[in-house]
C-alpha cells in the first residue's frame, strides 16, 4: 500500500490515492504510549508487579515499547512477553489454518501478578476473549488489564480497555490498520474502506 502523504485540508490528517488516510503518525503513537505508560504506573501505584504481555503481532512490539517506557519512568526493567492466543480463538473453524505465534512468559511467571494485555486494535472483543482463556491456562493473576493503541468501536462481547491511545469512531465499511517499523518499516495508523472480505474481528 502506498502511504505517501496527501494532506487532506483542515483536518490534520494524511491519505492517499487508494483512499487510506493516516489518523496516527510516528510522533503521536509516540505520544500516546508514553501517556498510557504515565497511567500504569499511576494506576499500579508504582507498577513493582506489572507484567505486559502483547497479542501477536504488533501487541508484542507495542508491549516492548511500553516496557521500555515503564523502566525510563520506574528505573526499573519491566518483565515483557507474549501470548499466542491462536488455538483460544472461537473463529477457528470458520478461518483458514493460520500459524501459531509464540507465547513467552517472563521468568517469575503471572500468579499473583498485574497482567496488562497489550494489543494494536480493539474491536469486536474477541480477541481478547481468547486471551483471558490462554492466561487462564497459564497462571493465576491477580488482575488483568487492556491497553490498546486504537479502540475502534463495534464490541461484541462485554470488553472495555483501561488504557486506550485512541479512541477512533468507525463504520463497519470501514477499516483500520496498525502499521509498526518492527513489522512494516514505519509507524502509523491508517483508516480506509473495506476493499475486501473483513479481516478476523478484534
Amino acid at each position: 500500500m502506498d502511504t505517501s502523504g496527501i494532506s487532506v485540508s483542515g483536518t490534520g490528517i494524511t491519505g492517499n490515492s487508494d483512499g487510506a488516510r493516516a489518523v496516527l503518525e510516528g510522533p503521536d503513537i509516540a505520544r500516546v504510549l508514553t501517556r498510557i505508560a504515565h497511567e500504569i504506573v499511576e494506576r499500579a501505584k508504582g507498577a513493582d508487579d506489572v507484567v505486559l504481555l502483547g497479542i501477536p503481532t504488533r501487541g508484542v512490539f507495542l508491549a516492548r515499547r511500553l516496557a521500555a517506557k515503564l523502566e525510563e519512568i520506574t528505573g526499573r526493567p519491566m518483565p515483557v512477553g507474549s501470548l499466542d492466543i491462536t488455538m483460544y480463538r472461537d473463529d477457528l473453524r470458520m478461518r483458514p489454518a493460520r500459524a501459531l505465534a509464540r507465547t513467552e512468559i517472563p521468568g517469575d511467571g503471572l500468579d499473583g501478578r498485574l497482567v496488562v494485555l497489550v494489543d494494536d486494535v480493539l474491536f469486536s472483543g474477541r480477541t481478547i476473549r481468547a486471551a483471558l482463556d490462554a492466561l487462564g491456562d497459564l497462571g493465576r493473576p491477580r488482575a488483568v488489564q487492556l491497553a490498546v493503541l486504537v479502540d475502534r468501536g463495534h464490541r461484541e462481547l462485554p470488553i472495555r480497555a483501561d488504557y486506550v491511545g485512541k479512541n477512533l469512531p468507525t463504520s463497519l465499511r470501514e477499516t483500520v490498520k496498525v502499521q509498526l517499523a518492527e513489522e512494516d518499516g514505519r509507524d502509523t495508523v491508517l483508516l480506509g474502506l473495506q476493499q475486501t472480505a473483513p479481516a478476523d474481528s478484534k
